[in-house]
């Protein structure tokens, strides 16, 4: 936690302490677990706010999902920066991406154009990086989340709950490599 010092003078270089709680933010509640679970999954909400730095510095491995679309390409190259500077930082050198899985649009009007962005991806990333299942857009998806329960529980014959598990299946091989 935070040093004694730290608190006592306020004249203290604010990175350092911003440091110390962004790196043992969600590190000390995990501390306690990490040795009861084979895997411990951190779901961090959009953005590069404290609660996702925090997570992905308590972290040996991150997962970037993202929309097969030029913005979030742009965002995955920005916040790919923003990891490299968390990780010097935290000297967290054995943080690594795992990889990234698309999530995709059920409408068929979008299909043509995220192929197109799909084949510039394929393109700009190295394929180990980037996962071959992705997550179809699925309305029992959202329903399930609604309901604070795996889709793969409440609706284990849809689509989303198959995509889910073949994720699984893909993240599993990708962890014992």
């Amino acid at each position: 936690m935070l040093h004694k010092q730290a608190m006592l003078e306020p004249e203290l270089n604010f990175n350092t302490v911003w440091q110390e709680l962004e790196g043992g933010l969600i590190s000390t509640l995990l501390k306690p677990l990490r040795s009861q679970y084979d895997f411990i999954i951190i779901d961090c909400p959009p953005g590069y706010n404290l609660l996702t730095r925090s997570g992905i510095a308590a972290s040996d491995f991150y997962l970037l999902p993202a929309r097969p679309e030029p913005l979030s390409i742009v965002g995955i190259q920005l916040l790919e920066r923003r990891i490299k500077k968390l990780k010097q930082n935290h000297g967290n050198t054995e943080l690594q991406l795992l990889g990234i899985v698309f999530i995709l649009s059920g409408s068929t009007l979008f299909n043509r154009y995220y192929k197109q962005v799909m084949k510039r991806i394929t393109e700009d990333f190295p394929p180990e990086v980037l996962f071959q299942n992705s997550i179809p857009m699925d309305v029992n998806v959202a329903k399930a989340v609604d309901s604070f329960r795996p889709v793969v529980l409440s609706k284990p014959n849809s689509s989303g709950a198959k995509a889910f598990t073949m994720l699984t299946q893909e993240l599993l091989t990708k962890l014992a490599n």
